[in-house]
């Protein structure tokens, strides 16, 4: 057997998009906008923050609403089996300060992901880690002559996913899998572990 890292997103993939929950308990429709509708992270988040400012929102009502998400149905079941048969590293472009309830639900796995910078409740900028952090840790991990398998739904993903030994769609927007044809999509955490063990072998 190869010596492998499983590489995964987590929102849409393990856990609800978060900011998609924060616009429906808001109201706040813009909020929904995720990478899947907007390719460049710099202009999302920033659109984010002015939102958030807008209506007097903090980092404490954020928070509020994440206490209130469960992961996926389903996937902690499958994380848990996928730990069981590989190293997992959770490779996301969200913040420590949201991710951390949900890694709690999903037993603390590795998380890789980026830092806001608040002052006073208040969210006035982000920092992230590393610019296209998920492709780089890809490339790290082979340049530590480990198998990387790598599963995600969105833009944010897909250097991520073509940088793998195999990358796979799972739950994408038809029009992001259409862009992509390359990478192979799956809808059900049952396929996506049937490939992921067939790359295992």
């Amino acid at each position: 057997m190869k010596q492998t890292i499983v590489t995964l997103d987590l929102e849409g993939v393990l856990v609800p998009e978060i900011w998609i929950a924060v616009a429906e308990k808001t109201g706040i429709r813009e909020l929904r906008l995720t990478t899947r509708d907007i390719p460049d992270y710099d202009i999302l988040m920033k659109g984010r923050l002015n939102l958030l400012d807008q209506h007097g929102l903090k980092l404490s009502d954020i928070q509020q609403v994440i206490s209130t998400l469960r992961p996926l149905d389903g996937g902690k079941e499958f994380l848990d089996e996928l730990r069981a048969l590989a190293q997992v590293i959770i490779l996301s472009d969200t913040f420590e300060e949201f991710a951390k309830p949900l890694m709690k639900q999903l037993d603390w796995p590795t998380l890789f992901c980026h830092k806001l910078e608040v002052e006073q409740d208040r969210i006035v900028n982000y920092r992230l880690r590393q610019l296209n952090q998920k492709q780089k840790a890809v490339v790290a991990f082979k340049n530590l002559n480990y198998h990387v398998i790598a599963a995600g739904d969105s833009f944010n993903d897909t250097a991520m996913l073509l940088e793998a030994n195999a990358g796979f769609f799972f739950h994408a927007p038809v029009p992001i899998q259409q862009q992509f044809p390359q990478i192979k999509a799956v809808e059900s955490y049952e396929d996506l572990m049937r490939l992921i063990k067939t790359e295992l072998k």
